[in-house]
Parts: C-alpha cells; structure tokens; sequence
C-alpha cells in the first residue's frame, strides 16, 4: 500500500542535462522563484523564464510544474490567485547581478511595488544561490521566508527532490513540515526549457 504523505513528482518537470557546464566557466547553481497573479500568468512566466535564458553567463537547467495558490500575507479572495513556479540556473553571475537580472525582467513585465504582498505581473526571486548564507539586506540569501512557504517547497522538491535550502536542511523535510495546503498542481499547465 502506498503511502498517502507521499506526493508522486509531476511529470511535467522540464531538465537540461548539464548543457551550462558546457557553455559557462565554473557556473554556480541557484535557485529562483517565479509568480504571477495580473494578466496572462502563464505566458508572464514563461516569458520570465526565457528571458532569464537569454542573459548571458546563465543557463536554465530545469523547470517545476506550475501550481496554483492564494495570495500570500493577505486576506483571501483579495487578490486573483497566483501561478508559481521554480527554477534551477547555472550561472556565472555573481548575486548581486542575478537579482538585477530579476528585477530588469520584473519592470519589463510593468511590475509595481506600491504595497507589500501587492498583486503583481511578475514576482523573481532568487531563493538560492550555491550555498551562500548573507543578511545583506539587498539580498539576503537564501529567501528569508522560502522555508515557511509550500509554493517555493513543492516546485522546488519537484526538480530536486534532494535540495537542500542553506540554513534550514532538506527542501523535502521542510515541505513535509508545513505541508501542501493551498498548493495546488495545475497538469494542464506546462512552462518550456528554452532550446
């Protein structure tokens, strides 16, 4: 009998095999997030994600199913629902320039930050980078709240079911802890690895 705390991997997860090791001098591995909650969310992300292809020194090397959730840190039904997503890169671009990177793809997607947890066209953060641990309040690393939250978790566990977040252990214990509520798999959706 199967156990039902076990939660089967999407067959929609998307892999490049190791293609960045390739093409990039001794690239880093990082981990990014991904959501969407105005306007053509599926296409805002997928567009995201191919621009992340297209910056030089990054690869992407793999893309999570996509999930559906409620807003975060605010009341329910305030907001429309978020499409998320997560990535694996190789890169060779230090922090600093991968969250530049983020923030260049947010403004090109009209992205306004009026309000915490606001809605918004495009969220990118980056959750991970190598095994960095900094409080530099420009970029902490890694995301100061990805532990606590299952829309980063599930992705996540789904391209690397043996990621570990620095600071707080296995990806799949702290998933385990908190749990998939409000986490909910969208099949008929697919993001595409840029060829």
């Amino acid at each position: 009998m199967s156990d039902p705390t076990v939660q089967p991997v999407p067959t929609s997860v998307v892999e490049q095999v190791d293609a960045a090791d390739v093409t990039l001098s001794n690239p880093r591995r990082a981990v990014l997030s991904l959501g969407s909650n105005l306007g053509n969310r599926l296409d805002t992300l997928q567009g995201a994600v191919d621009a992340l292809e297209d910056t030089p020194g990054l690869r992407v090397t793999a893309v999570s199913p996509v999930y559906e959730t409620e807003p975060w840190g605010v009341e329910p039904g305030s907001q429309p629902t978020y499409f998320n997503a997560v990535i694996a890169v190789k890169t060779t671009l230090p922090p600093g320039s991968l969250l530049e990177r983020g923030q260049a793809i947010e403004e090109a997607y009209d992205r306004v930050r009026d309000e915490r947890w606001g809605p918004r066209t495009i969220d990118v953060d980056i959750v991970a980078y190598a095994d960095v641990v900094s409080d530099d309040p420009a970029l902490t690393l890694p995301h100061p709240r990805a532990h606590e939250r299952a829309f980063v978790l599930a992705p996540w566990h789904d391209i690397d079911p043996e990621a570990q977040l620095p600071g707080h252990g296995a990806v799949a214990g702290l998933l385990a802890a908190i749990g998939r509520e409000g986490v909910d798999p969208r099949p008929d959706l697919e993001l595409r690895l840029p060829e």
